[in-house]
C-alpha cells in the first residue's frame, strides 16, 4: 500500500480507533462511570423526546380533523392557533384521563379490593374443608393446609411497615427520599416542557436536523438514513396508536359483557385486561388468568363462564377488531411477531416486549428492500420465486 497522504490519514485513524477501544476495554468501570453520568444529564430530554413522540399521535390527529390544510390556507389566525389549541387539547384529555382514574375508578378499585380481602378470608376454610377430603391421610399436606390463612389486616399492616422502615431504610433517611422526589418532579417538568418546545417546533426542528444531516454526510447516505427515519416513526406511531385503541375496546368490550352477566370485578378485570392487552401476543391471556383467579375466589361457575366469555371475545376481537384497528401496520409476519415479544421480553421485560415489535418490523422492511434489490441486480423477479 502506497504511504500517501490519504492512507496514512487511515492508519492513524486506525491507530486511535484501536486505542480508544483498548482503552475502553482496560478501564470499562471508569466508561461505565462516564456513560451513567451523560445518561443522568440527557436524562429529561430522552424524557422529553419520548413524551413528545407519544403526544405527537392523538395532537396530529386533532389538528388534522380539527384545522383541515383548506381552513388553514384561507386564515392567518387559524393557522397560528392550531398547533397550540391541540397541544392544549391533547394535555386536557390527558388530565381528564388521570382525574377519571383518581375521582372515579380509585374509590371503586378501593371497593373492590376491600371486598376481594373478604371474599379471600371465606375462600381459605372452603379450601381446607376441601382439601380435607381428599387429602385426610396425608399429614405433611394436612398440616401445611391448618398452617394457612389470610389476614387482610396483617397484610396491610405488614405494606405499611414497609413503607415507613423498608422503604426508609432503602432511602436512607428522609433527606434523601425529599432529595429524589424534588429531583423527580425536577426532571419531569424538564421533560414536558422539553416535549411541549419539539411538538410546537417540530417543523422547525425537522429542517435544522436536515441541515446538518446534509452538511456532515453525503447526500445518497444522508437520503437513505432519511427514508429509514420516516419508516421508523410511521411503524412506531402505527403501531402504539393501534394497540392504545384495541386495549381500550377489549377493556370496555370485558366491562360491558361482565357487568350484563353479573360477573364480580367487572371494572377491576375490564382495567387488568386494558393494560395487559398492550402487550403483544400474551397480553390478554394473562389478564384472563388474573381475572379468572379473582372470579372462581367469588363463585367458581362464573369463573368458567368468564373462561368462556374471554375465549368469544378473544376470537372478536382477533378476527374483527385488531385486524381493523391495527391491521398490517407493523407489516410483520405472525412468527416473526412472537420472536420479537419473546427476545424483547427476555432482554427489557414488558417494555421490550412493547417496543421490540416496531423494532424488529423495521429491520424487517429494510432486509427485504436490501433482498429485493440484490434479487433485481441479478435480473430475478421476486415474484416469480416460488
Amino acid at each position: 500500500m502506497e504511504l500517501n497522504k490519504s492512507n496514512l490519514k487511515k492508519i492513524r485513524g486506525i491507530i486511535v480507533f484501536t486505542a480508544i477501544v483498548i482503552a475502553c476495554f482496560w478501564k470499562y468501570d471508569v466508561v461505565f462511570a462516564i456513560l451513567k453520568f451523560a445518561f443522568g444529564i440527557l436524562f429529561p430530554f430522552i424524557l422529553g423526546g419520548a413524551i413528545a413522540f407519544i403526544l405527537n399521535v392523538p395532537m396530529n390527529f386533532i389538528e388534522r380533523h380539527l384545522f383541515p390544510e383548506k381552513k388553514k390556507e384561507k386564515s392567518k389566525i387559524i393557522r397560528k392557533i392550531a398547533r397550540p389549541v391541540s397541544l392544549i387539547l391533547v394535555f386536557l384529555f390527558v388530565i381528564g384521563i388521570i382525574s377519571l382514574i383518581i375521582f372515579v375508578l380509585a374509590p371503586q378499585l378501593g371497593k373492590t379490593f376491600a371486598n376481594l380481602g373478604a371474599s379471600i378470608q371465606e375462600f381459605i376454610p372452603k379450601v381446607k374443608m376441601f382439601a380435607e377430603d381428599i387429602f385426610h391421610n396425608n399429614r405433611d399436606v394436612m398440616a401445611w393446609i391448618d398452617g394457612l390463612e389470610f389476614d387482610w389486616n396483617k397484610i396491610m399492616q405488614v405494606g405499611m411497615d414497609f413503607f415507613k422502615t423498608g422503604a426508609g431504610n432503602m432511602l436512607d433517611s428522609t433527606l434523601v427520599m425529599a432529595k429524589n422526589i424534588v429531583n423527580g418532579i425536577a426532571t419531569f417538568f424538564i421533560a414536558l416542557a422539553f416535549s411541549c418546545y419539539i411538538l410546537l417546533q417540530k417543523e422547525k426542528l425537522n429542517i435544522q436536523a436536515k441541515k446538518v444531516l446534509f452538511a456532515f454526510v453525503p447526500k445518497g447516505k444522508a437520503e437513505a438514513t432519511l427514508e429509514v427515519l420516516t419508516l421508523t416513526y410511521n411503524t412506531f406511531s402505527n403501531f402504539l396508536t393501534g394497540q392504545c385503541v384495541e386495549a381500550i375496546i377489549l377493556g370496555s368490550m370485558f366491562v360491558v359483557t361482565m357487568t350484563i352477566l353479573r360477573i364480580p370485578y367487572a371494572l377491576l378485570i375490564g382495567i387488568v385486561i386494558s393494560f395487559t392487552a398492550l402487550i403483544p401476543v400474551f397480553g390478554a391471556f394473562i389478564g384472563c388468568v388474573i381475572g379468572a383467579f379473582l372470579i372462581f375466589i367469588v363463585d367458581p361457575f362464573k369463573a368458567m363462564i368468564f373462561v368462556i366469555l374471554f375465549l368469544v371475545l378473544q376470537q372478536i376481537e382477533g378476527n374483527f377488531i385488531y385486524p381493523h384497528v391495527v391491521g398490517n401496520s407493523v407489516g410483520l409476519p405472525s412468527i416473526w411477531v412472537l420472536a420479537a415479544v419473546s427476545i424483547g421480553g427476555k432482554l427489557m421485560g414488558v417494555v421490550g416486549m412493547l417496543v421490540f415489535i416496531p423494532f424488529v418490523s423495521v429491520l424487517y422492511a429494510l432486509f427485504r428492500e436490501v433482498v429485493y434489490i440484490k434479487l433485481r441486480q441479478q435480473h430475478i423477479n421476486p415474484k416469480d420465486i416460488k
